[in-house]
């Protein structure tokens, strides 16, 4: 398809009925498909895709919106991807501006690969942080650490409230939308407790062969490591996950029980100069496509 032509195709908003097109676009690109996910981040945001006359599409990628519905604070962009025989055509910049404007004036964040940085630099996007990407067989340190130390235990529909309050706090700002999906989504939800009162919260979820852990809040680094333990100890797939690069103590403990480094990724954001909320609870996202 001519260069010219792309350039007309309208941008239209995904359905969940795209999740298949979509997940064929990443293997398209030499990306897991993931199916289970991006039917949840286009059942807790909003896709927008370029058709192609051929079949399938020429694009797409997920905004994840948070806070109040008529005026979020913060929109989070991920999935973005362009099929291999559309690359370096200009559609992805396309794509991309076209959500600078419909988002505006809303803030904006997404984590970038090396080769996408370039791209949301042009158009804006500041570096303000890291993740470094872990996955592995986790092998646990005996009955002396941290996940005998703290309690966990599987989250109840009770403890929904008090994992919502902590997210906002920590987040800094609502992500009812997306939080209340997880017990759906998620293999595991795991909560921390001390005197009763819920200290983090932690996710595992399925995709392709792993367990991802995300999203992981955590009132320290002891009781994150408490609830990827824990985790850990309820599945028999290896596990991945996107921690900030900030929680060297957890990077280094995790890397010490067998999650190898694979990938980095750079945490950017437009219109705002850092996130909001409180960095240092918050030790891995759900998902680097939703923050």
């Amino acid at each position: 398809m001519p260069t010219h032509s792309l350039a007309a195709l309208p941008i239209r908003r995904l359905t969940l009925h795209d999740r298949i097109a979509c997940a064929d676009l990443s293997e398209d690109r030499g990306w897991p498909r993931e199916e289970h996910k991006w039917g949840f981040l286009l059942s807790a945001g909003t896709g927008y895709g370029i058709d192609s006359p051929e079949g399938g599409l020429v694009a797409a990628c997920v905004v994840t919106e948070y806070g109040p519905q008529d005026r979020p604070d913060l929109s989070a962009i991920g999935m973005v991807l362009v099929a291999e025989r559309h690359a370096r055509q200009g559609v992805g910049r396309r794509l991309m501006r076209h959500l600078l404007s419909v988002l505006s004036p809303t803030p904006l964040t997404l984590y970038a690969t090396p080769n996408g940085r370039p791209l949301y630099e042009e158009l804006g996007f500041k570096v303000t942080g890291r993740a470094e990407m872990l996955r592995g067989r986790f092998t646990p340190d005996g009955s002396d650490g941290p996940e005998a130390r703290i309690t966990t235990r599987a989250a109840t529909a009770e403890d929904l409230t008090g994992i919502l309050r902590l997210d906002e706090e920590v987040f800094g700002t609502d992500r009812t939308p997306l939080i209340t999906r997880l017990p759906a989504f998620a293999d595991q939800l795991r909560v921390a407790e001390d005197n009763g009162r819920i200290i983090g919260y932690a996710a595992a979820w399925p995709n392709m062969d792993t367990h991802v852990v995300g999203p992981l809040i955590a009132q320290d680094s002891e009781t994150a490591k408490a609830l990827l333990a824990s985790l850990a100890a309820r599945t028999d797939r290896p596990l991945r996950t996107d921690i900030d690069a900030r929680h060297e103590d957890l990077l280094s403990w995790a890397k010490e029980r067998g999650l190898e480094y694979c990938a980095s990724n750079s945490v950017m954001t437009y219109g705002i100069a850092e996130l909001p909320g409180d960095w240092t609870r918050r030790f891995a996202p759900l998902t680097v496509a939703a923050g």
